[in-house]
């Protein structure tokens, strides 16, 4: 998978990810009144609403991007319709020919994680049959409870040539309470990554780059640059561009040479960019367009910041 992913990424030209996250205040108001309309207001009705809120936005931006990255606790609020909708959200972004990313950030000890990696990534025995459930093509887990919280998704991996995304650094202010916590003199998010790099080898694809890649938050762009010494082959997810207040400009170091080994991910940015000033124009009636422009502005961004 993760050869599809960066042949996608080169034949787009886009080394960026679409942030699926959902809020009902996102919505515009002709789709929540429709979906309220059907429905009534219900957790039925507001998953609804996301689905077609979702829907809306992939048919705008589908042929500009390679990937996409549903946030789960956004779906999970609305309870089994709101899976639901993830579910149709996944299903539809792989039929429009978009890698899935499921930021689940899942991780557990061994029996659970081998059942959060059979629900995301593989598939689970019915009697003689077997399903996939969520069917993602990666998925983003927390390694912090060590190697056995790993290992059943890395199983999963090789088996149905999927990939996942370790937490590293994450791009929240309080990240700093443990994961820069010195260790022997180094951070521990330095011990994560080395971790990371160690079980990528077990997991490479023929484009150089391994299926178990990682979460650097762009707010912290010295540590990505140390970070992305320490793991070369692994590609770095890396959030926080935009709203949260990381810009292109700091990005570079978490690129390769060969302009290849991240993906920069903005999710409000994109599926809110209607109630932006700068894509007022738009309105509400026309959110994907404005969706669409704020990605076309987005690539062009990452790009002339990584080419300088």
């Amino acid at each position: 998978m993760i050869d599809q992913l960066v042949k996608k990424i080169q034949e787009k030209d886009a080394p960026v990810v679409v942030g699926l996250d959902p809020m009902l205040s996102y919505v515009p108001e002709q789709i929540t009144q429709a979906a309220f309309a059907e429905h009534g207001e219900t957790l039925e009705g507001a998953a609804e609403a996301i689905w077609q809120y979702n829907k809306g936005i992939v048919d705008a931006v589908y042929d500009l991007i390679p990937v996409v990255k549903p946030q789960l606790a956004m779906y999970e609020q609305f309870g089994v319709p709101g899976m639901q909708a993830f579910q149709k959200t996944v299903q539809y972004c792989k039929e429009k020919g978009l890698v899935v990313i499921g930021d689940a950030k899942r991780g557990d000890i061994g029996s659970t994680s081998a059942a959060y990696a059979t629900a995301h990534l593989g598939k689970v025995t019915v009697g003689s049959q077997s399903h996939a459930a969520f069917n993602e093509d990666f998925v983003t887990v927390n390694p912090y409870l060590g190697s056995d919280g790993v290992r059943p998704f890395l199983k999963v991996c090789q088996e149905e040539d999927r990939g996942i995304f370790l937490l590293v650094k994450t791009s929240n202010p309080s990240s700093g309470e443990f994961q820069d916590r010195l260790i022997d003199g180094r951070p521990l998010y330095e011990w994560v990554a080395e971790k990371v790099n160690e079980w990528g080898a077990e997991c490479m694809g023929s484009c150089g780059y391994s299926a178990v890649g990682c979460v650097v938050g762009a707010t912290y762009p010295e540590m990505g640059k140390t970070l992305r010494k320490v793991m070369p082959k692994a590609y770095i997810l890396v959030p926080g561009y935009g709203a949260q207040g990381g810009t292109a400009a700091e990005l570079a170091p978490y690129f390769n040479e060969d302009g290849l080994g991240a993906i920069v991910s903005s999710s409000r940015g994109i599926i809110c960019a209607y109630q932006q000033e700068k894509y007022a124009k738009y309105g509400a009636e026309n959110y994907a367009e404005a969706s669409r422009q704020a990605v076309v502005d987005m690539i062009q961004d990452i790009n002339g910041a990584i080419r300088n």
